[in-house]
C-alpha cells in the first residue's frame, strides 16, 4: 500500500516524508553504551577515554537517531542509572545528573527507561510498581526535577532539537582537553544558539575560556549543579560575557566557571526567549 491510497487522515499523519509510515527513527545503540562505559570510569581515568564520548558525532547523522536508556540496561545484575555511577553518594547523583544533562543536549530524541528519572536504588523489576515514594526524599525529588527542567527546556529551545538531524545544528568547541576533562559544545536552531559545557571532574574550574558564536551575555538557563538539583550551587552568577576574542573556531570567547560533575547551558541574551 502506497502513501497515495492511504484514506484515513489519521493514518495519513503518520506517513514519513520519505513514503513509509513514519518509523523514521532508530535506537542509537552505540551511543548508550559509550556514553555508559564512560560515566561509569571514576574521574580520574577519563581523561584517556574521551573518544567514548566524542565518537558518536562521527555517525550521528547517517540516520535519524534516538538516545536510548534501554531496558537492558538496567536489569540483569547492571544496576540503575544512580548505583553505576563512581564515587560516594554525592558524587553518584552528581554524575547522575550530569549524565542526564549530556543526553539532553545532545543531538537525537531521548527515550530514558522508566524510573530512571526518579534517581532508582535498586534496578526495575517488572514484578513492582515503580517506588514513587522516593521522591519524598531531596535529593531523588531534585532528579526529578532537573529531568522535568531538562524537559521544558528541550522543549523551549529550538536549539536543542530542531536540527537534531542535521550538522548543522551542532558544533564541537572543547573536544580534546583530557588534562581537564571538559567537553564543550554548541547547538544551533533558528531561534539562536546554546552553548553547552560538562566538567566530567569532581573539581570546579576557574576562568576556563571557552569559545562562543557571539559576543554579549549568555544567560545560564540551566546548570545541574545548582541547589535546587542537589549541588553545590558552583556557577557563573546568572551567566557570562563573550568578548571579542576568538577561540575554538568562534569569532567570540568567554570565561566561564564548570561546576564540579556539572553541567551548564549558556543562551546568548540576543537569542530567542
Amino acid at each position: 500500500m502506497t502513501a497515495g491510497k492511504l484514506q484515513s487522515p489519521a493514518v495519513q499523519g503518520w506517513v514519513s516524508e520519505q513514503g513509509g509510515l513514519g518509523f523514521d527513527d532508530k535506537w542509537n545503540m552505540g551511543w548508550m553504551h559509550d556514553t555508559l562505559h564512560y560515566i561509569e570510569r571514576d574521574p580520574l581515568y577519563r581523561r584517556w577515554h574521551q573518544g567514548e564520548l566524542t565518537i558518536p558525532m562521527i555517525y550521528a547523522y547517517s540516520e535519524k537517531y534516538v538516545l536510548p536508556i534501554s531496558h537492558d540496561e538496567v536489569v540483569h545484575g547492571k544496576g540503575s542509572l544512580l548505583t553505576r555511577m563512581p564515587g560516594d553518594r554525592w558524587r553518584k547523583f552528581a554524575n547522575l545528573r550530569l549524565y542526564l544533562s549530556l543526553m539532553w543536549t545532545h543531538p537525537g530524541r531521548k527515550l530514558l527507561f522508566m524510573g530512571c528519572e526518579l534517581g532508582m536504588e535498586a534496578e526495575w523489576n517488572h514484578d513492582q510498581p515503580l517506588p514513587w515514594g522516593l521522591i519524598d526524599h531531596p535529593e531523588h525529588a531534585a532528579i526529578q526535577r532537573l529531568v522535568r527542567d531538562l524537559n521544558r527546556l528541550y522543549v523551549s529551545e529550538p536549539a536543542l532539537h530542531q536540527r537534531d538531524s542535521n550538522p548543522s545544528g551542532f558544533q564541537w568547541l572543547v573536544a580534546d582537553d583530557s588534562e581537564n576533562n571538559v567537553f564543550a559544545f554548541v547547538r544551533h536552531g533558528d531561534g539562536g544558539s546554546v552553548a553547552v559545557a560538562l566538567n566530567m571532574t569532581p573539581q570546579p574550574l576557574d576562568a576556563y575560556r571557552i569559545g562562543l558564536p557571539a559576543a554579549g551575555n549568555w544567560t545560564e538557563v540551566l546548570n545541574s549543579d545548582a541547589e535546587r538539583y542537589g549541588g553545590s550551587n558552583t556557577g557563573n552568577g546568572g551567566g557570562a560575557y563573550a568578548s571579542d576574542h576568538p577561540m575554538h573556531g568562534q569569532p567570540c570567547s568567554a570565561e566561564i566557571t564548570p561546576p564540579p560533575l556539572g553541567a551548564i547551558l549558556l543562551r546568548h541574551q540576543g537569542s530567542r526567549t
